[in-house]
Formats: structure tokens, sequence, C-alpha cells
């Protein structure tokens, strides 16, 4: 019975389940969901079926051995959201990193993450959360062109990133796991363009150290404006100086360098291009169509393809079963299957981004 204990709680939390309510629904006790949690009392196959059915997760979910996880610190609180609600995304977050590792200890492939040398940097003013992340681009020599797949560049580069279903409240958050791997787990249900400007502002808080002086929200703000649109390219697009701009030529920027039209605005009046009253003129515009909340044309997420790639490596050389991949992608059979399939079906997409 070893580990079962955490995975049922942890199911249970994420579910959004008391003890008491798991136990009615399952058609056991209180007392024997407290006893199964603390490894006091092992449940009987039958039982494992129902709770496995409540908890909609396989049986398979609940006798894997948990890893021990030192998660911490999580670099972004949301105060929005309600304490049942923000233990159950952690739940989610531990879950799926869980299998991550599980899948990488099979591959016997661990991908370490390197800090570039001169980081994490400490910075005192905006400009210098401007300038970190032009000496990251410099580190990673991404030059100033658009980043294609950002997703795809920091799971090259280490980071893990992860897509956990949330409501709106929750946007992403960064933290540490074993007090030294960088992950990233973002909203899966945020259009692209937000999703992108999210990782960027969460690789801010990994490579920023804002002191007291500065605001740290606004230096990963700035930062992840410099890293997705480094100046020289917000020049070149847009000139030095400009006293308006066309909504129709920001959603053509959009497009090509993944960013909202609303990050490029704030872009814009950060270097100086747009005033204060230019800025503020093309806000009304986007407000007066609906456009803050929801801007037309929204980018497709990018999907993290490290995990399922392993999956997949892992199936081909005969390791693990189709029922194995599926339960290591928190997928049912079916869904594992028809997604798979999907796979072979799917057309290739020219340069998302470009």
């Amino acid at each position: 019975m070893n580990g079962i204990g955490e995975r049922l709680k942890l199911a249970r939390v994420r579910a959004q389940l008391s003890q008491r309510d798991l136990a009615a629904r399952a058609g056991v006790s209180a007392m024997a969901i407290s006893k199964y949690e603390n490894n006091a009392m092992m449940p009987s196959s039958e039982v494992l079926l129902k709770l496995s059915a409540v908890l909609d997760v396989r049986p398979e979910f609940l006798l894997r051995s948990a890893p021990r996880l030192v998660i911490e610190p999580v670099y972004r609180k949301h105060s929005k959201l309600r304490a049942k609600a923000q233990t159950a995304i952690q739940a989610r977050i531990q879950d799926w990193l869980e299998r991550y590792l599980l899948i990488e200890s099979l591959c016997l492939e661990e991908r370490s993450f390197e800090m570039p040398q001169g980081f994490p940097q400490e910075v005192q003013t905006l400009a210098q959360a401007e300038q970190a992340a032009a000496a990251l681009r410099e580190a990673w020599r991404l030059g100033s062109d658009p980043i294609d797949n950002l997703t795809e560049l920091l799971e090259a580069k280490g980071i893990k990133v992860g897509l956990i279903a949330a409501d709106d409240d929750f946007d992403a958050c960064a933290f540490l796991y074993d007090g030294k791997a960088p992950v990233i787990a973002v909203n899966r249900n945020r259009p692209g363009d937000r999703q992108r400007f999210d990782l960027a502002h969460e690789l801010g808080h990994i490579m920023l150290r804002a002191t007291d002086r500065l605001d740290e929200e606004q230096a990963v703000h700035r930062f992840a404006g410099a890293f997705l649109v480094p100046a020289e390219a917000a020049y070149l697009e847009l000139g030095r100086v400009r006293t308006r701009l066309d909504l129709l030529e920001l959603a053509m920027l959009k497009k090509k360098y993944g960013m909202s039209m609303g990050a490029w605005i704030y872009r814009a009046r950060d270097l100086g291009i747009l005033n204060e009253h230019a800025a503020s003129v093309l806000w009304r515009q986007l407000s007066a169509r609906g456009w803050r909340r929801q801007e037309p044309n929204p980018l497709p997420p990018e999907e993290p393809g490290r995990m399922h790639r392993l999956v997949r490596r892992l199936l081909a050389e005969q390791v693990i079963s189709e029922a194995r991949a599926a339960e290591l992608m928190g997928l049912s059979l079916g869904a594992y299957l028809k997604q798979r399939a999907g796979l072979y079906d799917a057309k290739p997409v020219a340069g998302l981004y470009r």
C-alpha cells in the first residue's frame, strides 16, 4: 500500500471533494477514507474501482508510487482565486509533474536546466529588467527575430512547461522543484498569444530578482514584453515615434510575434514610441470593441511536446503498453487513442507566427 494514501488525497483534493463527500459517493465511511489516506488501511479491489470512478481517475493512478517533490517557491500568487481552487490547481500541477518525472525516469533521460551566466539578475529599475531580457536573448543566441514556439524553446532549455485546466482567474505560475529545477504551469484555456506572454512573464520570475525599490510584477511584465519583442524589433516594426497606431497593424504584428494587441500597446508605450495619451486612445478603441477582454483572431495555444515524444519513444521501444501510455498522459484509454488517431489525420500547419 505504499503511496496510495498520497495518491488518493491528491485525487480527492484535485476533484475539490472533502473526505465526507468522497465517502458518500463511493459508499464507504469517512473513517475508511481517512484510514486509506493515512495508509492505515488498504481499500479492496471493489472499493478501489469505486473510488477511481468517483474521482475520474484510472485505478493505476491511485496505485502509482508518488515521488517526494519539494515545490517552492510559487512565484506568482493569485489573490482572486479561492483557497480551495488554488489547492485544486496545485494538486493538478503536482499530478502532471509527477507523471512527467516518471516518464523521464523510464526513458533514463532527465533534461537538466543550466542557469545562464549572470542570472538570476538583480534589477532595481524597469530599464534594467529590459536589459536583462536582452541579455538572456543574447545568452540563448536568439537574435531579435520572433520566437516561433516559446514553449518548445523553454523545454529545450530544460524548463518543464505544463498546461493545466483552470478557470479564468488563474493565468500561470512558476516554481522550483527539489530546489533547483524550474517549472512553469500555464492555463490551458487561454489563447495562444496570452499564454505566450504568461510564459515570458513567469520566465521573468525565474530570471530576475527585484529589489525592494521595484515592484516585482512590473519588472517581470517589462521583461516579458522585451523578451518577446526586443526594442530593436519594435523600432523596426513601428518606427521610433508614432502619434497613433492602426488596429489592423497591431493585429498583423500579433500574428508575426505571437504577442497580443494589448501587449503591443504597452510595449510601444514603454519604449516611448507612443506617449501616454496615444496609448490611452488605443485602449479606448479596444474597449469600445470589447477586445480588452477577448481579442479577435486568437492564436492557438502552444502544446508542450517533449512529454508526448518521450511517451512515444517508450511505446516504440515496447517498454510500456498503450494503456500505460494513456495513464502516464493523464488520459482515459479512449481519449488517448482518439488523440493519437488525430495526430495521424492532422494536416501540417505552416508557420503559425510568420
